[in-house]
């Protein structure tokens, strides 16, 4: 489904002097309008703050007509050097596949073909089957292939006897299974040649970019006497290699994963770098989804004196409405403010078009009635997936890109339906801290995690203080860096979160618009990685070159580096405040406001109870819920509530004592002598002095 008005910018952070160009797609019919708003508070809670979005009309105001940009989501690679290559007058074509929905409609592996005539070939994954298809000629094995299993496959073609073949053969046979064979048909006329580019993993479309994309691996592709790529080489870029005789490199279309398992995996090496051979292989899915590649509609260059901020461009066509954010930042080393805030962009783009499955009708009718932002990922998939998505095919999303409509990151997008409150998470949430800054008139400028990545700490050196936003879980290398070298040198870190610190992702310069997310080791996850090697694919000179995937608390640093609690408990939604008073908290809670601005932690217990419940988890011991164990989750995906369930058996004892050993070992023996004290009933007192003691010899060691 098309969202009838929505855009994107080619990037989310500019400063004074830069241009920023928009893109839009407008079902119309007539034109749309565009209008630059300072955006500082974006709840469209009724009950609360009305949102406020300042009118910038006197620096952009225009009318452009309306037209329909898709989205075409599907990776592959290209080789577009293939369009001048002759090929010889016998084919032969083989690849090493492994399929992940293999009873699926057709699949190219590999194609030259022209999309009008249908000249040329294409090697085709069917229900029934490897099959051969050239022209209107087709050869079929007829029997089917299991799927997550690695197959050869292959086909030749011979136009002066008209001869076709296609055949399959599983590298490893399974007990009374017969998916091996191959088929031989004739066909007259066959035109094998045309001067189209060469497809790996889809083919060329007369009215789209490429169609029938593959789900599934793919390995050591090769055409014979033509080229014979070799996925094991180039891995740090999009681009594949041809190590044949016409060098036919070639390029990926929209973020296939790479450095995968493949065929010659043998489980002794987790690390891809130091057996590249046993990871050449490329998973392709027919829903990723990078760059949409949309034409400019319209640009903006920012003025000297444009305030340091987050700002959006309005769009209006009829009824329709969109806000497309992005921020201001200041130069380096020219504030103009004494307060800084850092927008939390790589949590924003990690979980962006996240598909919840929770848009029902009255979720719907709230966000009618409440003038929300309208488009919702659940309907709009075409845009692309979050990295708390899965694949069609059942493997987690590894990438996400800015390059496409974000539709979560939205000023007024609601993220739940929420009875006690407003349902914000992240962008809109984080409009609750500029609103209240605002609010107050302390003027603040605004940092985004991309700008601390790029800048480092400078960016961050004039402030005397830097406040982070709800919701700061993911960073990099250079992030952690940035803040370590504020903070040391006399910088006042406000964390504000309620699940930061936690998880790592990688940029790559090579990439543009794209971050990583590849969860292995331990930690709370929506998905595992399938594979277990342990780095990044991406990369960028220095910090994250094949950087290590552990969580930010499990790694060689900790939040604590920062002086901060990092994500110890797991999030749930509802939230009970608490005033504080000289002795402690009050037993009454206080009523809480529409839509609060921190991630939001829930009590069980009531009255004084309740506070002591508090107290306790203020010290560590949180009771954990995942986010896949709520109620709503197990209605909106109960295949995914299964696979949860199946997680936590199994992690077990084992699962225990894997924890315990990778903390480091002064926090594993605080744990087992505090244990040790519980069991023999001695005080907690006792015990937590004791844990300080050990705390303060490790540090001091």
């Amino acid at each position: 489904m098309t969202a009838p008005l929505t855009g994107y910018a080619d990037r989310i952070s500019v400063r004074a002097g830069e241009k920023i160009a928009f893109k839009v797609s407008s079902v119309g019919p007539g034109p749309y309008n565009a209008m630059l708003v300072r955006i500082i508070r974006g709840d469209p809670n009724p009950g609360g703050l009305p949102p406020k979005l300042e009118d910038q009309s006197e620096l952009f105001d225009a009318r452009f007509a309306s037209r329909q940009q898709h989205a075409w989501p599907g990776s592959y690679a290209l080789v577009e050097k293939a369009k001048d290559v002759t090929l010889p007058a016998a084919l032969a074509v083989e690849a090493l596949i492994w399929p992940t929905l293999a009873e699926d409609g057709p699949q190219t592996v590999l194609s030259r073909r022209d999309p009008a005539s249908g000249a040329g070939f294409a090697l085709v994954l069917t229900p029934d089957g490897m099959a051969l298809e050239s022209g209107t000629a087709r050869v079929v094995v007829g029997k089917k292939l299991r799927s997550r299993i690695w197959y050869r496959v292959w086909a030749s073609a011979d136009p002066a006897t008209g001869m076709l073949r296609v055949g399959q053969q599983p590298l490893k046979r399974a007990f009374a299974v017969d998916d091996e064979g191959e088929a031989a048909s004739t066909a007259p006329a066959l035109v094998l040649d045309a001067p189209q580019p060469i497809f790996i993993g889809a083919q060329a479309a007369a009215d789209r970019p490429a169609e029938r994309c593959f789900n599934g691996k793919i390995e050591a592709p090769r055409i014979a006497g033509v080229a014979a790529w070799d996925f094991a080489r180039r891995m740090q870029t999009m681009e594949i290699e041809d190590s044949g005789p016409n060098g036919l490199h070639g390029r990926l279309v929209n973020l296939p994963t790479r450095a995968m398992k493949g065929a010659s995996w043998t489980g002794e090496e987790r690390d891809w770098k130091a057996a590249p051979q046993q990871y050449a292989a490329i998973h392709f899915h027919d829903d990723d989804l990078h760059d949409c590649g949309w034409a400019d509609d319209f640009s903006f260059t920012i003025p000297k004196d444009m305030k340091s901020g987050v700002w959006g461009m309005q769009l209006r066509c009829g009824p329709h409405r969109d806000v497309i954010p992005f921020f201001v930042r200041p130069q380096v080393g020219k504030p103009q403010a004494k307060v800084c805030y850092i927008a939390s962009t790589f949590t924003y783009q990690v979980y962006s078009n996240f598909s919840r499955g929770l848009f029902n009708e009255p979720f719907r009718k709230r966000v009618a009635e409440w003038k929300a932002a309208a488009n919702n990922p659940d309907d709009n998939k075409d845009y692309g997936l979050s990295t708390y998505n899965f694949h069609r095919d059942g493997s987690g999303v590894a990438y996400s890109s800015y390059l496409r409509p974000l539709l979560t990151w939205r000023p007024d997008f609601m993220t739940f339906y929420d009875e006690a409150g407003s349902g914000l998470r992240h962008l809109p949430a984080d409009t609750h801290l500029t609103g209240w800054l605002d609010r107050l008139g302390i003027a603040y400028d605004v940092v985004t995690d991309h700008d601390l990545h790029d800048k480092g700490a400078d960016i961050l050196a004039s402030y005397k203080v830097v406040m982070t936003g709800t919701h700061p879980e993911y960073h990099t290398e250079r992030t952690l860096d940035a803040l370590q070298a504020y903070t040391e040198t006399g910088g006042r870190l406000m964390y504000l979160g309620g699940n930061g610190f936690y998880w790592r992702v990688a940029l790559s310069d090579n990439v543009p618009g794209a971050i990583e997310v590849r969860r292995t080791e331990g930690g709370i996850r929506t998905w595992p990685a399938a594979q277990p090697s342990l780095r990044h694919r991406l990369f960028e000179p220095g910090h994250l070159r094949g950087q290590r995937l552990s969580p930010s608390r499990g790694g060689a640093r900790q939040p604590s580096r920062l002086d901060l609690r990092g994500r110890e408990g797991r999030a749930v939604r509802r939230l009970r405040l608490f005033r504080r008073r000289r002795g402690g908290l009050r037993a009454r809670p206080a009523r809480p406001s529409p839509g609060q601005p921190a991630q939001r932690r829930r009590a069980r217990d009531i009255g004084r109870p309740r506070a002591q419940e508090l107290r306790r988890r203020a010290r560590g011991a949180a009771r954990p819920q995942h986010h896949d164990s709520r109620p709503d989750a197990r209605r909106a995906d109960p295949r995914r509530y299964d696979l949860y369930r199946k997680a936590q058996r199994r992690r077990g004892v084992l699962g225990r004592l894997d924890h315990l050993l990778r903390q480091p070992a002064p926090q594993q023996i605080r744990q087992r002598r505090l244990a040790a004290h519980f069991q023999r009933g001695e005080p907690l007192r006792r015990a937590a002095a004791e844990m300080a003691f050990l705390g303060g010899r490790s540090s001091r060691g």
